[in-house]
């Protein structure tokens, strides 16, 4: 007779299976679901105040005085702060060997040091610093900034895995409110009409480690495993979570306005952090509900929310070289497929993709950072230049947050893809740079501000998914990180360009500085055709891409279904 046969388990196993008979006490599970959506809402603050590239054009004038550059010295400062960002693959490998918050707290370092040494330049009359070592803070500034999205995205993939397109592409909107958080802090601190702008600096060094400070905690919060699965919930807090920021970008919009909230700085600006502490609530108020519903049992009538998620393609597949032949004068590589650098630069669609984005939302960060100026030319008042700041903020987070549009309307439009969207978010600049060409006018410099800000944060937040849809979602961030090198280039060739025609026309010199200021349509008449132009040939080239890629979307679509 044999014996019975002894069953082992291991200590680990014993606890897995008491954790599946006894579930997790309801308050418990709400508060890991609750920790779980701070790190989200940690991410949000982190970008909402750490776009601090996007308030250049308010100091930029008050800077150019204080150290008596002239424009295209002035323009080269901002050509060093994304120099700085093209070294912003150093991020990945820091991510790679140390955790991600010491990672968090050396970008918050860099910019202390990088903007807190700008500062002392405006603000100092005592210490005169070399115009070199400004270059290299502005350059340290701009790292600063990628290290910080690069702690975000990190914390996007690893806690929101099955739904991480959608956590980005919030997360990294918020990136375009920094100005118009910024300008609202130094209404409070310096008053509306206030002329100094040194409390840019001053704010772009402190508030970084400040929030920083606060997100810690989330940050330093472990993926948790037993979420995994809850993707139509993930989905649904999205969701909320995109109207919310809505709300923020119109509210944001007020200074605009003759209410009482643009009259009292104060009041708007905590009206604005109680709408970025308001999405801790959200997940509280989700479960409470979810948790009514299951209580209630009841049943809704039928309306569910769409759980959006990356195409996945199975790993054991090889490439298919014969498909690939085939569509091979059409689209090049299978969409999604890996591409190494070297089959990235013999790509087509790589090219076209390059100079869409060179030709597009590089203008628009070129013209934002010349954005104080051209007010300043067009006899617009500091005040005036500010509110332009904050437009091009409010409207540049609208477009990053429509950037997302292609995810809830896949079935819907399929037959407009990721790239004929791109296609459509360069529409505005053209016609906004001809309309500044033509015409001089306040209400039509607003309008032209507001078309490039939207334009131009479509393209930064959608970026990503677009050269992870053409050119492999592994590769993504060598890739993403080949494609912005058009920004340092862009930046300097766009700000030569615009600073050379306004130092040509600047001949009489200030009352009050030793440099020289340009005043009229003819200090960037030109500039606004030559830009004009090229985004044409930018829209050209997205077209383009649109056409040759829409086969492998359509593909993909089917594979899907």
């Amino acid at each position: 007779m044999k014996p019975p046969k002894t069953i082992t388990t291991t200590a680990k196993e014993e606890e897995e299976e008491e954790d599946e008979q006894s579930p997790t006490p309801p308050v418990i599970s709400m508060l890991q679901w609750w920790r779980r959506w701070t790190v989200l809402v940690a991410a949000i603050w982190i970008q909402a105040f750490t776009g601090t590239n996007f308030d250049f054009s308010a100091y930029s004038s008050d800077m150019k005085s204080s150290m008596g550059v002239s424009q295209s010295r002035l323009n080269y400062m901002a050509v060093a702060s994304d120099l700085g960002k093209a070294l912003g693959w150093s991020s990945g490998f820091a991510v790679a060997y140390f955790p991600v918050s010491a990672v968090l707290f050396s970008a918050a370092a860099m910019g202390l040091v990088g903007y807190g040494v700008q500062w002392l330049s405006i603000a100092s009359d005592v210490i005169d610093l070399p115009y070199s070592l400004v270059l290299v803070c502005c350059s340290l500034a701009g790292l600063s900034i990628c290290w910080f999205n690069t702690v975000c995205f990190v914390l996007c993939v690893r806690h929101f895995e099955s739904n991480h397109s959608l956590a980005l592409s919030l997360v990294v909107s918020f990136n375009g409110i920094s100005a118009a958080l910024y300008t609202l802090g130094h209404e409070v601190i310096s008053g509306k009409s206030s002329g100094s702008s040194d409390v840019y600096l001053l704010l772009n060094s402190l508030i970084p480690l400040f929030v920083s400070l606060l997100a810690l905690w989330p940050v330093l919060t472990n993926p948790s495993a037993s979420d995994a699965t809850r993707t139509l919930d993930e989905t649904r807090v999205f969701i909320i979570f995109n109207v919310l920021a809505l709300i923020t970008c119109f509210y944001l919009l007020l200074p605009s306005s003759d209410t009482y909230l643009a009259s009292s700085p104060r009041w708007h600006f905590l009206g604005a952090i109680f709408l970025l502490l308001f999405p801790l609530c959200v997940p509280f108020l989700d479960y409470l509900l979810r948790s009514l519903h299951s209580c209630f049992h009841y049943h809704s009538s039928g309306y569910a929310v769409v759980n959006i998620e990356e195409p996945k393609i199975p790993r054991s597949r090889g490439v298919d070289h014969e498909e690939i032949n085939a569509e091979g004068d059409k689209v090049g590589r299978r969409l999604g497929d890996e591409h190494s650098l070297g089959m990235l630069v013999r790509s087509l669609e790589f090219w076209l993709y390059y100079i869409s984005y060179f030709c597009g939302g590089t203008i628009g960060l070129v013209y934002s950072n010349n954005l104080g100026q051209i007010a300043q030319s067009l006899g617009q008042s500091s005040s005036n230049a500010k509110s332009l700041v904050t437009l091009f903020s409010a409207f540049s987070f609208l477009g990053r947050l429509l950037s997302s549009a292609p995810d809830f309307t896949r079935k819907k439009l399929d037959y407009l893809t990721r790239t004929g969207w791109f296609t459509i978010s360069l529409l505005p600049t053209p016609l906004a740079f001809f309309i500044l060409a033509y015409s001089s006018k306040t209400v039509l410099l607003q309008v032209a501000t507001a078309l490039i800000g939207l334009s131009s944060g479509f393209v930064f937040a959608a970026a990503v998914s677009v050269t992870s849809d053409l050119f492999g979602r592994n590769s993504v961030g060598v890739n993403q990180n080949i494609l912005i090198t058009n920004i340092p280039i862009g930046s300097l060739f766009y700000g030569y360009m615009a600073g050379s025609v306004y130092d040509k026309h600047a001949t009489t010199p200030s009352v009050v500085s030793h440099t020289v200021v340009c005043v009229g349509r003819r200090c960037y008449f030109a500039t606004f055709l030559f830009w004009g132009c090229l985004s044409v040939v930018g829209l050209v080239c997205s077209l383009i891409l649109f056409i040759r890629t829409r086969p492998v979307y359509h593909r993909l679509a089917q594979n899907r279904n």
